[in-house]
């Protein structure tokens, strides 16, 4: 450790400049940030695993100590779940990081996924008050080696005891928010069962995320924990096709969280959009990085390897997929054409550096007007259009406008449509008198609650907020959760269903 690094107990009086934020504390300005150990990028090319090797402890330490522990906490501010970001660094600083993954459990369901796959550099990192002159304390990769430590060494906590209370809540999805809203539930005392439409529950934890942002035995890690704490899974479920909601509540249980994510792909409406070999980004990525036993029959077979693959769209799930393209074919070209710049794409910054450096190429200000097929029916290049950024839309960013004559054909024998998801209609339509949004998400009166227009009915996460984070569903969803006990609490149990 450099001799000039000084540990500060936490509540020590800071002294603030005039704007409030901290005074400089030169000792720990003069710590330079701990470089991010990486899997070279050809050698990542050829497996699946997490490109982030982790901190080792020596390392951990001295990031850690790089934390100024704001009074403030701006970190703590911009974070979704309100992690004590300033308290858990200053116990990895002093080794005990057992003890500061703890500190991230107070808050945080899933501290070792967030800490992988948050966007912190919108959030804590982007709010740390290194930001505007150095580099930020990496908040993201300290919560992730701290939870590791602690499940690889100890497993994860687990309630001594927890008296039963005799409710009964039925949980829709098994992805982040409704994993979150069964753990905050059981550890309360109610019974909790997961429904879930997959074979394996996870959700997007599970199927959407591939290997080498999260290995999957993280989130298989919370299932099992997750089951230790009495809350039950029952997969290959639709509900909202093969069972209804209310079957749910007529069948005994007190309560209905809704927590089935945004998953429906949006489609181009591009003539030649039904080829052979153009997939929806979901089909495309569970064919590439799940193992075939966790998929329906139908999804089993590897999605098409060919010479040139091509990516539609520019966000996190675009990403996803023209990194899991190289993988499945490492000397093949992978495109990814995003129809605005690089400064308007939504994803994360990071997976843009990782897929440069793995060889993707961009095509910046380019929209496919339709794709073309060869005699068997497969798509072999895209028609597509130079675009320019026109005037602000709705949402303030510039509309691409197509520039006429500038057509030019981009060959491609495997498509992937990674265009944003919708929530899937098919609960709304079959639960009666429950509200939607103009845009077909689950109407709540507020997130402080998730309370839905039907009195036994909660929803939190993408099916509420649309396609949007991780963190912020686990957010939402402990909300919901809480306003579920406490609406429990104020009317006898139906009855108790049979284990």
């Amino acid at each position: 450790m450099p001799p000039e690094m000084i540990l500060y107990q936490i509540g020590d009086s800071i002294e603030l400049d005039e704007t409030g934020a901290p005074a400089l504390r030169p000792d720990r300005f003069r710590i330079e940030p701990s470089p991010l150990p990486k899997q070279k990028p050809q050698e990542r090319l050829h497996n699946w695993k997490e490109v982030f090797l982790g901190f080792t402890p020596d390392v951990a330490i001295v990031e850690a100590s790089r934390c100024l522990e704001c009074q403030h906490a701006p970190c703590v501010d911009a974070c979704p779940v309100k992690n004590p970001i300033p308290e858990a660094m200053f116990l990895i600083a002093q080794g005990r990081f057992a003890e500061g993954a703890l500190k991230f459990f107070e808050t945080s369901n899933m501290p070792d996924i967030c800490g992988r796959i948050c966007p912190q550099e919108k959030l804590c990192e982007g709010a740390c008050v290194f930001t505007p002159v150095a580099e930020p304390v990496r908040i993201g990769k300290l919560e992730a080696f701290c939870v590791d430590f602690l499940r690889e060494r100890y497993g994860y906590p687990i309630p001594v005891s927890i008296q039963p209370t005799g409710y009964q809540v039925a949980i829709v999805g098994g992805g982040p928010a409704g994993l979150a809203v069964a753990e905050e539930l059981a550890k309360r005392g109610h019974g909790t069962t997961i429904y879930d439409a997959w074979p394996v529950p996870g959700g997007l934890l599970l199927y959407g995320i591939p290997n080498f942002k999260l290995k999957k035995e993280i989130p298989l890690a919370l299932i099992e924990r997750l089951k230790r704490l009495g809350v039950r899974f029952i997969c290959n479920v639709r509900i909202g096709r093969e069972r209804a909601v209310d079957q749910l509540l007529g069948e005994g249980y007190d309560a209905v969280f809704l927590g089935h994510g945004a998953t429906q792909g949006n489609v181009m409406k591009t003539p030649g959009e039904d080829l052979k070999n153009v997939y929806q980004a979901t089909d495309y990525l569970v064919r590439g990085n799940v193992p075939p036993e966790w998929l329906p029959e139908e999804l089993r077979q590897k999605p098409h390897v060919g010479r040139r693959t091509a990516v539609i769209g520019g966000g996190d799930t675009a990403m996803d997929c023209v990194r899991t393209a190289k993988r499945l074919n490492p000397e093949g070209e992978v495109y990814c054409v995003y129809r605005r710049t690089e400064a308007e794409m939504p994803g994360r910054g990071e997976e843009r550096v990782h897929a440069r450096e793995e060889g993707v190429h961009f095509e910046w200000l380019t929209l496919p007007k339709r794709f073309i097929g060869n005699e068997q029916g497969e798509v072999a290049a895209m028609e597509c259009i130079r675009m320019r950024l026109g005037e602000p839309d709705a949402k303030g960013r510039r509309k691409p406008v197509e520039v006429p004559g500038t057509e030019f054909i981009l060959e491609a024998d495997t498509v992937a449509l990674a265009l944003g998801y919708n929530v899937d209609p098919e609960i709304s339509e079959t639960t009666p008198e429950l509200r939607v949004t103009k845009w077909g998400t689950i109407w709540v009166e507020s997130e402080e609650t998730g309370k839905t227009s039907r009195q036994e009915i909660w929803a939190a996460g993408d099916n509420v907020r649309g396609a949007d984070l991780v963190v912020t569903a686990v957010a939402a969803a402990r909300k919901a959760a809480a306003d579920i006990d406490r609406t429990l609490g104020q009317r006898p149990p139906k009855r108790i269903l049979p284990t």
